[in-house]
């Protein structure tokens, strides 16, 4: 059973290669690559992708060298790596004006491609198609499957808007969230609050900004997170340091921010919101839906047991867990410690309904002489329902790795992605520049082997689009769409493991697509169904 980093008053900053003794090894590294130029990359996030592969999406200041592929555009453009599950690259793609193009989140879509949602202060030339509205704009493009930009959204005031994430919706579109001290100005319908308020965008599947809000105090309030919830409505999590005005109910607790959630109907309208804190600087950076109902958000604390808070700190600030219950009211909280400061940047649940902390740790440690020198290490934590340790993982290089993204593979693996300015060292192997792209995955040894089928379609049933997984390698191939008399209804070349069929033409009802590869032949069936989500 793996002991707690909390029981005691032990000091773990001191551990020569940061792996606590209490540390369970259930999970091997399998493999670590970098990925980058000469100049700087920085991981924004990390997506499962079907095939069982994954997508790395993030911004690059380097020029052709190194292994990227593309020259930059201007200052900081879009930079995607399509891998495959060995990480070994499919293709990579960069996106970029003259100007600042960062990106900060990316989904997969249902039709099995990508949208992509930053940052951006060009004007309208080089892959940019909208001048700026003000400063710093949402930019939103969507990719298919491949890679190739379908459309593109530039969407602002005449401020400054800082975008944190994007996520597919219900009826097809996309609910985008971030922070904007922009008026009413631009695409900005409502007055700002403060110095910085949440504004959620909607938007629908082409993009077409449907309806949007504004919430905020006198002060800073800046949007981590934003979904949509099973109800149809949408819950935001942030960073609040407002007392009560404007839309903020409750005032400020510590001396510095708090966790400030805020649950909406489908329309934006406000159903309830907590402000969540201690004594001290409580940074929400992370909130997801339960499977089975509630909501899990987490970030970093330094506050002492106090207010909202009941779980003490071990030293500096940690990572604070809450879960809620459907109305916002706390369930269970806990806090876990790895070094001096401890920085949460992800939350994942699984099927099984235990949960994936991903973060780094901030550790001083001597550098062999009189000086000392700080160093940041990937954290992965893994936590029951209940919030109980099951296991966790520290990697890292002798300089500084933060950690974005923590997440399942689909063969039952993990994989940790961020950005890594470490030389090789520890167990890292290789490097390209300042900061490069760093992706290390793991292996529970506990875990049974996935059986890859060798065919499958996601989603099955569908409603516009399915993806049809093929489960080995081949260098050619077709793809057929039969309805049930045999009647063929289309037929297209594949040269990849995942394939995007549209099926929005045809009635509800049952087809078989058929893959034909230089290896082999395979088919499977899918169910055309019509959505009722409004």
């Amino acid at each position: 059973m793996t002991q707690n980093y909390r029981t005691g008053s032990r000091l773990y900053a001191l551990l020569p290669l940061l792996l606590c003794a209490y540390t369970a090894h259930s999970q091997d590294l399998i493999w670590e690559k970098s990925y980058g130029g000469k100049h700087a990359e920085f991981l924004a996030h990390v997506v499962p992708t079907p095939d069982y592969g994954f997508l790395l999406a993030g911004s690059s200041l380097s020029d052709k060298n190194g292994n990227k592929q593309t020259p930059s555009g201007g200052n900081f453009d879009y930079w995607l790596w399509k891998m495959d599950e060995y990480g070994s690259p499919d293709w990579q793609k960069s996106f970029g004006g003259s100007g600042l193009d960062f990106l900060q989140s990316a989904r997969i879509t249902a039709d099995g491609g990508f949208i992509l949602a930053g940052v951006s202060n060009s004007p309208k030339g080089g892959d940019k198609k909208e001048d700026s509205r003000g400063q710093d704009d949402y930019w939103i493009i969507k990719l298919d499957a491949k890679g190739n930009e379908q459309w593109q959204r530039t969407i602002g005031g005449s401020g400054q808007e800082q975008l944190a994430c994007i996520s597919p919706t219900k009826d097809g579109g996309y609910i985008v969230g971030g922070s904007s001290s922009s008026g009413k100005s631009g695409d900005k319908t409502e007055a700002n609050q403060g110095n910085l308020d949440y504004w959620i965008v909607k938007l629908n599947a082409s993009g077409t900004i449907e309806w949007q809000k504004t919430y905020g105090g006198r002060y800073m309030d800046q949007l981590k997170t934003v979904e949509q919830t099973k109800d149809g409505g949408y819950i935001l999590g942030g960073y609040s340091n407002s007392p009560a005005s404007g839309d903020k109910q409750s005032d400020n607790i510590g001396t510095g921010g708090d966790y400030w959630i805020i649950k909406t109907d489908k329309a934006g309208a406000i159903e309830w919101q907590r402000t969540l804190g201690g004594d001290g600087d409580d940074n929400l950076s992370a909130l997801i839906q339960s499977r089975n109902g509630g909501y899990v958000l987490g970030g970093s604390s330094n506050s002492n047991p106090s207010n909202d808070k009941s779980r003490a700190n071990t030293k500096g600030t940690d990572f604070w867990i809450v879960r809620l219950d459907d109305n916002g009211q706390t369930l269970w909280q806990e806090t876990y410690n790895y070094g001096a400061v401890d920085l949460l940047t992800s939350i994942v649940e699984n099927e099984d309904g235990t949960l994936l902390l991903g973060g780094y740790a901030r550790t001083e440690v001597s550098d062999g002489k009189k000086d000392k020198k700080d160093i940041n290490d990937y954290i992965a934590l893994k936590i029951n329902a209940k919030g109980e340790e099951l296991w966790s993982k520290t990697v890292g290089s002798d300089g500084e790795d933060i950690l974005n993204g923590l997440i399942e593979t689909r063969d039952g693996g993990y994989l940790l992605a961020g950005t890594s300015k470490g030389k090789p060292s520890r167990d890292k192997s290789s490097g390209h520049g300042g900061n490069d792209f760093w992706v290390v995955k793991l292996k529970d040894r506990y875990k049974k082997e996935v059986e890859k089928p060798v065919i499958e379609a996601l989603p099955n049933p569908a409603q516009n689009f399915t993806n049809i997984v093929v489960g080995y390698e081949f260098q050619s191939g077709t793809a057929s769409v039969f309805d049930l008399s045999g009647r063929q209804l289309q037929q297209f070349n594949i040269d990849s493991r995942t394939v995007p069929v549209d099926l929005s033409r045809y009635p509800e009802g049952i087809y078989i697509i058929e893959i034909r590869t230089n290896l082999q032949t395979d088919s499977v069936k899918v169910i055309k169904s019509i959505s009722h989500n409004k």
